[in-house]
């Protein structure tokens, strides 16, 4: 069973990471930031149409606080959308601001509505954390999902991601006879292993979605990641291993139950190979990244040094002894990717 007995650090963002930002299209201007939203005067509690409490508050702000702040986050959402085209908001409204109180960093959701036709959509304000943000860009590259994120000064802003929650789908969904199990219990195999090769940890089910697509023969399934605070920052292999948490334990079964051995191994070289072509497709933006991240402190040295001997026993690869950081042993696994 995968733990994690501590609260993540949270770490800043370097000078480094920022030329890196500001190089690829992430460091924006924008009107408001996280702080600005911590003005607000009272919440209330955020219940789900079921009556349950989503340990989310709605807040309010002053009537003198208000106009500005949903201004603002209006024009936040055409930069994120429409690259600052302030003309195609003109029918959007600020429905909802809520605010996480149970997450490391607090983070807000902003609900936009279109006036016209009660079409809404997300988005997150959040404390900017450097972990956060290689985990962001990590995904985006080495992934088959693209990414929208924005940063400017110690603001991170971050785009909805569509799915069922895990949590949810295993307990509404995941007995359906309607589901397919080969194909999700496939997709589980193939993201336990995008995690672990990328190293981002605490997969369980309330940190990722499930995205369900049906075909004209079949339902297809891609299970996405929603959080990314624990990118290459704990020291235990399990965590990096969705596999691992008790949390996940009926994907774990319907594996168990649908998989053989053989099959499974096919469908972890398959993803590995995928990771592979993405690699060589985006090799400039990669090597600045891991550059980036060799040169910057996103976990301890406890974590670090337990982490490397971790998976120079997984690989039988005594080169994860010589890594200096979190930057060095990602450079590794993804290395030894390319190699096999």
């Amino acid at each position: 069973m995968a733990l994690i007995s501590k609260k993540k650090i949270i770490y800043p963002i370097s000078p480094k990471l920022r030329v890196f930002l500001h190089r690829y299209g992430r460091e924006v201007d924008f009107p408001i930031q996280y702080n600005d939203l911590l003005r607000y005067s009272s919440s209330i509690a955020l219940y789900d149409s079921k009556g349950n409490d989503t340990l989310w508050e709605t807040v309010f702000f002053a009537e003198s606080d208000r106009n500005e702040i949903h201004h603002n986050v209006k024009k936040i959402y055409s930069i994120l959308k429409a690259q600052g085209d302030m003309s195609v908001m003109e029918h959007l409204y600020v429905d909802r601001v809520d605010l996480c109180v149970y997450g490391n960093t607090k983070p807000f959701r902003v609900r936009i509505v279109n006036r016209i036709n009660d079409n809404f959509d997300y988005f997150y304000v959040k404390n900017a954390d450097a972990s956060r943000i290689y985990g962001l860009e990590l995904e985006h590259l080495l992934s088959p999902n693209r990414i929208n994120y924005l940063v400017h000064q110690n603001t991170l802003i971050e785009e909805h991601i569509a799915g069922i929650p895990g949590e949810q789908f295993m307990r509404q969904y995941i007995n359906d006879i309607l589901q397919n199990p080969i194909r999700l219990a496939k997709e589980f195999v193939k993201f336990n292993e995008r995690c672990f090769v990328r190293l981002l940890g605490d997969m369980h089910s309330s940190n990722f979605v499930v995205d369900v697509t049906p075909d004209f023969e079949e339902t297809h399934y891609r299970i996405r990641a929603i959080d990314f605070d624990q990118q290459s920052y704990e020291g235990k292999k399990s965590i990096y291993l969705p596999q691992y948490f008790k949390q996940n334990n009926k994907l774990i079964q319907m594996g168990i139950k649908h998989i053989t051995p053989e099959s499974m191994a096919q469908y972890q070289r398959e993803e590995r190979s995928l990771i592979a072509n993405r690699l060589k497709s985006s090799q400039k933006e990669m090597e600045d990244l891991l550059e980036t991240m060799e040169s910057d402190t996103i976990s301890t040295e406890g974590n670090t040094e337990s982490l490397k001997l971790d998976l120079a026993k997984h690989y039988k690869d005594g080169r994860f002894l010589e890594c200096k950081n979190m930057g060095n042993i990602l450079r590794l696994s993804l290395d030894l990717l390319m190699k096999k």
